[in-house]
């Protein structure tokens, strides 16, 4: 094997293969990149075989010469080593070549490297996804969704299904849900187009690296389900994750009908009057906030014995009910409402010790559900 390549454009995507590679593999071939170079360019694939990233260089992006393949061929090297040195390399373009024992030849500029390599024979192969039937959204919207639901996934391995975020479609409708089960975020998303009902759950760690390689772009994303692997495809990556196996609990019931007292208050001031109260909460090492509802006042108030006392004020812009007292953990909240993109958000309550539901106003398709601590 035998090709150069533009250094900076290498080391991006390098980066991202690395993202699905762990040093604790339990396959030592595991810990390191394949590189495949064929005559259309090169392959590079890392996976820790929960999640694998493959990542395509054509010879040519933009119009610009990026990959020169002088001999096609394969080799495993070892992934973060290899990844540091390119990025400490002195010039602008690397050359790579092998021999048959996969000694690996790194040049650039007067820098020079030998790396012992790996028989790529010897790399697990990838799992298979079908690419039929694909859902299709746009990168904004995934990432969007990523945002607010992954926050609330577990992360006690007690109950595996709850560290993964359960993805329903039915009837034309993305419904994604995510509890550690002292909090629920949901977000429903209606789809386009016809696609068959699924009901899975995709891991919240893949979710969360996933939405490290997707750029902020105008693009689409492609994503094929298979028994127990989803895939997702944007531009030249492909990105494959195990889903997590058995049924995810039904939160439905969890849904209150009738509330006792709805507040509408503004994001923002409701946010930053909770982070300035939990500064107390913090210490006291519980995060535990007080909420009492006024007639348009609402304050919250939080204690610290060795330090002391916080009182902040919240002007509503709406009350519907009468008084309540309730405590809750100031950062569910805080992850709850930046979850929430509007600016006027609405809090219903439906009692003392029953969970209490955020929502932007007039629009339900995302609702962040929260357990009250009990300190009255």
């Amino acid at each position: 094997m035998e090709f150069s390549i533009q250094r900076d454009y290498f080391i991006t995507q390098l980066n991202d293969t690395l993202k699905a590679i762990s040093p604790r593999a339990t396959l030592p071939i595991l810990t390191g990149i394949k590189i495949d170079a064929t005559n259309e360019g090169i392959v590079l694939t890392g996976s820790d075989s929960e999640i694998s990233i493959e990542i395509t260089i054509p010879n040519q992006v933009d119009g610009q010469d990026i990959i020169n393949v002088v001999e096609p061929g394969s080799v495993v090297l070892p992934g973060r080593f290899f990844v540091d040195i390119i990025k400490k390399l002195p010039g602008k373009e690397v050359k790579l070549s092998t021999n048959e024992q996969f000694q690996t030849l790194i040049t650039s500029a007067h820098s020079e490297f030998n790396l012992s390599g790996l028989d790529p024979d010897q790399y697990p192969l990838l799992p298979q996804v079908s690419s039929d039937d694909a859902l299709q959204l746009p990168v904004k919207v995934l990432k969007n969704i990523i945002a607010q639901t992954n926050f609330a996934v577990s992360t006690s391995e007690t109950r595996p299904v709850l560290t993964g975020v359960n993805w329903l479609i039915q009837q034309n409708e993305l419904i994604c849900t995510a509890t550690d089960s002292h909090r629920l975020a949901v977000r429903k998303l209606k789809l386009e187009e016809e696609i068959e009902d699924k009901n899975v759950i995709i891991p919240g760690k893949a979710l969360a690296e996933l939405n490290k390689i997707m750029t902020d772009s105008e693009e689409h994303i492609d994503i094929f389900f298979a028994s127990n692997q989803v895939l997702f495809r944007v531009g030249h990556v492909n990105f494959i994750s195990r889903l997590l196996e058995g049924h995810y609990p039904d939160t439905s019931r969890l849904f209150p009908e009738n509330y006792e007292i709805k507040l509408g208050l503004n994001n923002s001031d409701f946010y930053h009057a909770i982070d300035r109260a939990s500064l107390l909460a913090r210490e006291g090492g519980n995060n535990v906030i007080k909420l009492s509802t006024g007639d348009t006042q609402i304050e919250l108030s939080s204690t610290s014995p060795e330090i002391g006392t916080v009182k902040e004020e919240v002007t509503a812009n709406d009350v519907e009910g009468g008084n309540l007292k309730i405590s809750f953990n100031s950062k569910y909240m805080m992850d709850a409402l930046k979850a929430i993109d509007n600016e006027e958000v609405e809090v219903e309550f439906f009692g003392t010790m029953k969970p209490f539901i955020l929502k932007p106003k007039d629009d339900d398709t995302v609702t962040q559900l929260i357990l009250p601590i009990r300190t009255y």
